[in-house]
C-alpha cells in the first residue's frame, strides 16, 4: 500500500509539473499589448499553441479559418521547395549603369509579369533589354495568413527563409520572426509582408512586432488596394544590406509602400537601415478617394544613401521623435507645393507636446503642408492619445528592435486608450481636406516636427531618387482595364506581379546623389 501511495504521489507531482510547464509556455506567449492603431488586437488569443514541423503543416495552420497560436521553434526554409523557373527577364537601366560602373556592387534585373512578352507592362522594366533569369518559385508565392492568428518565433529560431506573408484576415499578430531570402537579386523577387484588404474592404487589427526583414527582392512591407484600417508596426528591424541593389551600392531601394483606399498605420520604434529609397513611401493612390493616415514616431534611420520618407497624394502623416543618422535625404517631396508647420502648431492641434525629430550627418527633415496633415490626424485618438518619447539613437540590441527578445510593452511610447474600438468618426472614410485634390498632381500632406541637429547638407537641386515611371498589370496577373492604368503622375496603384505587390514607380535613377559620410552606429541606449 505504501508503494502504491508513493507511486500516486510521484504521478501527481509529474502531472503538476507538466501542467505548470504548459501554463508557463502559454503565459510566455503573451507579450504585451499593441499600441497605436492596432490596439485591442488579440490574434489567436488563448488557443492551444501549435508547433508545426513541416512546411505543409505551417501553410495549413496559418491559412485555415480557426483561431490559432502558431509557434516557430526552428527555421522553415522554402528554398527550392516549389522548384525554380528559368525564363526571359528584363535588364533595367539601373542595372545596365551598375554593370558599367564596375564598382564592386551588383544591381537587380526584373522578373516580368505574366504575359509581358514586349517588356512594356512590368514595373521596373524601363528598357527593352532581355536577359535570362532563374528564380525560386517559392519566394514569389506568399503564404496566406487568415483571421485570428498569432504567429510567434521562439528566441531567434523563428525564421521564414524564402517565403513572405500575405495577410488575408482580421485580428492578426506577427511577432518575433525573421523573413529573409526572397530572390534578392530580382525586382519582383518577393515581398515580406503584403496586405490588400479582403472582401472589398480594409483589413482590421494587425500587429507586426519585433520582426526582422532582410534580403528581399521587392518590398519589405506593402499595403494597397482596399488597405488596412488598423495596423501597428513596432520594434522591428528592417535591414537593407544586400548583394544586389537597384541603387548599385549594397543598399535595398524597395522598402515600404503604405497605400490603400482606407489605411491607418502606426509605425513605432523601428530600426530602418542600409536602404536607398521608399523608407517609407506613403501615398493614397489605390483609388481616387484613397485616404492614408500614418503616425510615425520614435524610429531610428541609419545608413540610408537615398531618400527615406516619400509622402504622396491623399496621405496624412505625423512624424515625431524620430532619429536620423547618415541619411542623405530624410524626405523626398514636391517642394513647390509644400507648406511647413512647426512643432508649436502640432502641440496646439493635438493637445499634447510633440517631440522633434533629430538629424545627424543627414539632410533636412521639414514639414510639408503640415497644417492640412494636422486637420486629419487630430481626429484619431490612437495618435492624440499616444505619448511619444524624445528622439533617441537606439543601440543595436534585440531589447530595442528585431528578433530574440520580447518585452512586455514598448520601451518609449505609451498609448492612452481604453479599448481597441474606434469612434464612428474614426472609422468612416474622411472627406479630403479643403483644397486637397484627389487626382492629378501630387498633393503632399505631412507634418514633420522640429528637426534638429548638425551636419545637414543642403540637398536643393540634387537628383531625385525615383523616376516616376511605371508599368501596368492587374491583380492576380490579370491585364487591367484602362481605368486601372494608374494616375497621371506615374502611380500604377492596381499593378501587381500576380502575387499582390503594388509598385508606385520603376525605382531609382541610373545614378544617385553622393551620400554623406556615415559614422559607426553608437551604442547609446
Amino acid at each position: 500500500m505504501t508503494t502504491i501511495r508513493a507511486y500516486q504521489v510521484i504521478l501527481l507531482l509529474i502531472v503538476a509539473l507538466v501542467l505548470s510547464t504548459s501554463l508557463s509556455i502559454v503565459q510566455g506567449l503573451t507579450f504585451g499589448e499593441a499600441p497605436g492603431f492596432a490596439v485591442g488586437t488579440t490574434g489567436g488569443g488563448d488557443a492551444t499553441p501549435d508547433h508545426p514541423k513541416t512546411l505543409e503543416e505551417l501553410i495549413e495552420l496559418l491559412g485555415d479559418d480557426q483561431p490559432r497560436v502558431v509557434v516557430l521553434d526552428k527555421e522553415f526554409s522554402f528554398l527550392g521547395s516549389e522548384g525554380n523557373t528559368t525564363e526571359t527577364g528584363c535588364r533595367p537601366k539601373s542595372n545596365t549603369a551598375c554593370l558599367a560602373k564596375n564598382n564592386g556592387f551588383k544591381g537587380q534585373d526584373v522578373i516580368l509579369f505574366p504575359g509581358d512578352t514586349t517588356l512594356t507592362h512590368t514595373g521596373g522594366c524601363d528598357q527593352q533589354v532581355k536577359v535570362e533569369i532563374t528564380y525560386d518559385n517559392a519566394n514569389k508565392q506568399m503564404m496566406s495568413v487568415g483571421s485570428n492568428k498569432t504567429l510567434r518565433g521562439v528566441g531567434k529560431k523563428g525564421v521564414l527563409k524564402g517565403k513572405g506573408l500575405k495577410l488575408e484576415g482580421d485580428n492578426i499578430i506577427i511577432q518575433n520572426i525573421h523573413i529573409t531570402e526572397l530572390n534578392p537579386q530580382y525586382i519582383w523577387g518577393g515581398d515580406a509582408f503584403f496586405m490588400g484588404g479582403i472582401d472589398k474592404r480594409a483589413l482590421k487589427k494587425i500587429w507586426i512586432d519585433h520582426v526582422k526583414v532582410s534580403r528581399v527582392g521587392r518590398q519589405m512591407f506593402v499595403s494597397g488596394f482596399d488597405g488596412v484600417e488598423s495596423i501597428t508596426i513596432s520594434n522591428s528591424d528592417f535591414d537593407g544590406r544586400t548583394d544586389w541593389s537597384s541603387s548599385c551600392d549594397g543598399r535595398h531601394y524597395w522598402g515600404f509602400i503604405l497605400d490603400g483606399t482606407t489605411t491607418r498605420v502606426s509605425f513605432l520604434q523601428n530600426y530602418v537601415h542600409s536602404t536607398s529609397g521608399r523608407s517609407p513611401k506613403i501615398i493614397g493612390a489605390s483609388s481616387p478617394n484613397a485616404n492614408v493616415v500614418a503616425h510615425i514616431a520614435n524610429n531610428y534611420w541609419s545608413d540610408n544613401s537615398g531618400h527615406s520618407f516619400e509622402p504622396g497624394k491623399n496621405a496624412f502623416v505625423l512624424a515625431e521623435g524620430n532619429f536620423f543618422e547618415g541619411t542623405l535625404q530624410p524626405m523626398e517631396a514636391d517642394a513647390e507645393k509644400a507648406s511647413i508647420s512647426v512643432a508649436d502648431d502640432c502641440s496646439a492641434a493635438l493637445g499634447r507636446s510633440c517631440p522633434g525629430n533629430t538629424v545627424e550627418k543627414s539632410g533636412k527633415f521639414e514639414s510639408v503642408n503640415g497644417a492640412r496633415a494636422l486637420e486629419t490626424v487630430k481626429k484619431y485618438k490612437e495618435i492624440t492619445g499616444y505619448k511619444p518619447g524624445e528622439a533617441t539613437q537606439l543601440s543595436e540590441s534585440a531589447d530595442n528592435f528585431g528578433v530574440g527578445t520580447l518585452g512586455d510593452s514598448p520601451s518609449q511610447g505609451e498609448v492612452n486608450q481604453t479599448d481597441g474600438s474606434q469612434s464612428e468618426a474614426n472609422t468612416k472614410q474622411e472627406d479630403p481636406a479643403p483644397g486637397t485634390s484627389t487626382t492629378g498632381s501630387q498633393n503632399v500632406e505631412m507634418l514633420i516636427n522640429g528637426s534638429t541637429g548638425a551636419d545637414a547638407p543642403n540637398l536643393n537641386g540634387q537628383e531625385s531618387a525615383a523616376d516616376g515611371s511605371s508599368g501596368k498589370q492587374g491583380s492576380n496577373g490579370e491585364t487591367p482595364s484602362p481605368a486601372n492604368q494608374g494616375s497621371n503622375e506615374g502611380d500604377s496603384t492596381q499593378q501587381t506581379d500576380g502575387q499582390g505587390s503594388v509598385p508606385q514607380d520603376s525605382g531609382p535613377p541610373e545614378t544617385l546623389p553622393q551620400k554623406p559620410k556615415c559614422t559607426k552606429i553608437s551604442r547609446r541606449a
